[in-house]
């Protein structure tokens, strides 16, 4: 007996697997510069380590009982090696009905979908490739019926948010499910003039609102990531954005049950930098440029920065030292002078919800004069926002190092101190601390003073005199209220010690947390 004809079938199948949706859609993908399914994961993957999982799923059309063709399920998915180390990795097809999810025994993909059991099971990262709207109403059609909300369930993405890194690439439009579904990453990132995502498309919104707006207003990177924060980063092209995909995964462990990986790092440890002898201008009101600090102090070329166009009065950002993976978290004083508003406070808590999941110890690097304050700021809920920075902060287990570089006052410098942990901060000469800064606190707390003197300007500025002389940080670090104060060119070696001695605590807290992983 010889079962040639039956390995015959199986190769026509996968032959039609392969053609998608067929020559037409695929040109038509072509046409609005998006690359197919199967290109996307051939472009991320290593070379050769992708195996499908799912190749035969679809509808099959028969002449009688002769198979004629099989329409493929709009999902492709399966398992692959970024840079040697295994992903699951699955996308929707939008050349096979635009994307929408088949009505099969078992999902492919999405939530609840097969690849996010493979990435369960085997505890690997998840790359969810997301170009499709999810379901339709003419699903109720189909089943003669109407379904609760929850069949579909997103408990197992929701699940794998304590277990294993999840990636979502929205490289079309995404709504419904799909949209949901990239909340539910711990990186996300979209392609300019390409990709746009929302909770319900420009059509539904004409029809519920009878506002006429236009995909990419709606949902575009603007939208998405400048504004809302939705989406975290943005590519220029899709291949951009799939090196941005490795880049972060190239910080991140397999899982919460093993250690981030460390490189071989040939940025001499010793390295002392000159140019931060100076970086801070005497002026205190004067702002400079923190990322370029950051470079000066990590290992060379190894930022990584998440959300860089949201809160943009906080920088977020991966790096490494003495090839350990670090994350940063440093005010920036161009913006806002570095005051934490709503926005920045959301970035900073996710930001330390995810490094603290994955075992990823935080760097702060400071110069925060406070919460943002105004009209503008209250009614936009700054004071819960920045308390639940300060929350999250106290509540992180990873090790923690704080590096005042200038200013660190009140509530919004008690988030970026570990005050459960060791506390362990070092200053720089220019930093300076307090509940708040003596500009308006001596306002404040001497203003009959002031206002009974002959020159209330004079006397004003003789007490904020007065006052800054007991805020030197030499005083406080005479009193051991701060544990050390450093050349500013000793910065890095002194946090690649740090880094090095913190990694022996990180082996023993492996595992997951109780909580439910890192919140959308």
């Amino acid at each position: 007996m010889s079962w040639e004809s039956a390995v015959d079938e199986l190769r026509r199948r996968r032959a039609w697997a392969e053609e998608q949706g067929g020559a037409a859609n695929v040109e038509r993908q072509h046409a609005q510069n998006r690359l197919t399914v199967r290109e996307r994961i051939a472009g991320l993957v290593d070379s050769g380590s992708f195996q499908e999982v799912g190749k035969l799923t679809g509808v099959e059309e028969y002449d009688g009982t002769t198979l004629k063709h099989v329409v493929p399920a709009p999902y492709v998915m399966g398992l692959g090696k970024i840079d040697g180390r295994a992903v699951a990795i699955g996308g929707e097809d939008f050349t096979v009905r635009g994307g929408t999810t088949a009505s099969l025994d078992k999902r492919k993909g999405g939530q609840g979908g097969f690849v996010e059991d493979l990435a369960h099971g085997y505890r690997i990262p998840l790359i969810n490739l997301i170009d499709g709207a999810g379901g339709s109403v003419t699903s109720a059609k189909r089943r003669g019926h109407t379904v609760f909300p929850g069949v579909d369930s997103f408990d197992r993405s929701i699940d794998l948010m304590g277990e294993v890194p999840v990636v979502s690439a929205v490289l079309g439009s995404a709504a419904g499910g799909p949209a949901g579904r990239a909340m539910l990453s711990h990186f996300s990132v979209m392609v300019r003039d390409s990709s746009q995502i929302f909770a319900a498309g420009p059509a539904v919104v004409q029809r519920s609102l009878g506002q006429a707006i236009s995909k990419e207003d709606l949902g575009g990177p603007q939208v998405a990531v400048d504004k809302a924060g939705a989406i975290d980063n943005v590519a220029d092209s899709e291949e951009e954005c799939f090196d941005l995909v490795r880049r972060f995964l190239s910080f991140m462990p397999q899982n919460v049950w093993e250690l981030p990986p460390v490189v071989d790092c040939d940025d001499p440890v010793d390295r002392c930098e000159e140019k931060l002898l100076s970086i801070v201008p005497e002026q205190r009101r004067r702002a400079y440029n923190m990322r370029q600090l950051i470079k000066l102090v990590v290992d060379s070329e190894s930022v990584f920065e998440m959300q860089p166009s949201f809160g943009k009065g906080l920088i977020t950002s991966f790096a490494r030292l003495n090839g350990h993976p670090v994350g940063v978290v440093a005010n920036n004083p161009m913006v806002y002078g570095g005051a934490m508003d709503g926005p920045a406070a959301r970035k900073q808590v996710r930001f330390m919800e995810l490094c603290d999941m994955f075992r990823i110890p935080l760097v702060f690097l400071v110069d925060v004069p406070g919460f943002m304050v105004g009209l503008q700021a209250e009614e936009a809920g700054v004071l819960r926002d920045g308390m639940r920075a300060v929350y999250v902060a106290s509540q992180v287990t990873v090790p923690v190092v704080t590096v005042v570089i200038r200013k660190c006052y009140g509530m919004a410098g008690m988030a970026t101190c570990h005050k459960r942990g060791l506390e362990f901060r070092i200053a720089w000469p220019s930093a300076e601390w307090g509940s708040l800064p003596v500009e308006g606190g001596v306002a404040v707390a001497y203003r009959r003073e002031i206002a009974g003197a002959e020159d209330p300007k004079l006397r004003e500025q003789e007490l904020e005199e007065e006052l800054r002389a007991y805020g030197a940080p030499m005083r406080t670090a005479a009193a051991f209220g701060v544990e050390d104060i450093i050349d500013p060119r000793e910065t890095r070696p002194y946090l690649c010690q740090f880094i090095e001695l913190a990694q022996t605590r990180l082996k023993t807290e492996l595992g997951p947390k109780l909580k439910a992983g890192v919140r959308p």
